[in-house]
């Protein structure tokens, strides 16, 4: 498989649980991705505010808030959609996470990092 993609197991990513980072080298050598699961589904996106270009986990793989239905920044309180990425809340409204494609088959989450 091309490194340009990556697979997790379905059951590494509980719902509304820790996110699952990644590494994103065609961003750069410090840039990392999320993985999560609400209401069912996989959503990934580059691990960077829409507001100030920091990670949003507040501990590593922490992305939702108390609350569990937003993710939220650690830094400034802003808080996204996980269905969409849009920011709700905070700094950075109207603003959004950048997505990454994700898919789900037969117990396997891939992250298409190529179609970035």
């Amino acid at each position: 498989m091309s490194a340009a993609v990556l697979t997790f197991s379905s059951g590494e990513l509980q719902e509304k649980g820790d996110g699952l980072r990644f590494a994103i080298p065609a961003l750069g050598p410090h840039a990392t991705g999320f993985l999560v699961r609400f209401q069912g589904k996989p959503y990934a996106y580059v691990n960077r505010c829409a507001h100030v270009p920091v990670e949003l986990d507040w501990e590593h793989g922490k992305f939702f808030n108390m609350t569990q239905e937003w993710l939220i920044c650690a830094t400034h309180g802003a808080m996204y959609a996980p269905q969409t990425g849009r920011c709700v809340m905070g700094p950075c409204q109207g603003k959004g996470l950048s997505p990454i494609p994700v898919s789900e088959q037969a117990g396997v989450v891939t992250v298409h990092l190529d179609q970035l």
